[in-house]
């Protein structure tokens, strides 16, 4: 599965990390996360995101 990059704040996801303590399960796609989900650390919307 690919990484993406907040173009924002450079907090890279990592589908195989997954965001827990946001609701996102180790082994997620980023196009499976839900549409409000929002960067961690800046809270950059998932617009904001492009492939690593």
């Amino acid at each position: 599965m690919k990484k993406y990059v907040c173009v924002v704040c450079s907090y890279e996801y990592d589908p195989a990390v997954g965001d827990p303590d946001n609701g996102v399960a180790p082994g997620t796609a980023f196009e499976d996360i839900p549409d409000d989900w929002t960067c961690p650390v800046c809270g950059a919307g998932k617009d904001q995101f492009e492939e690593a």
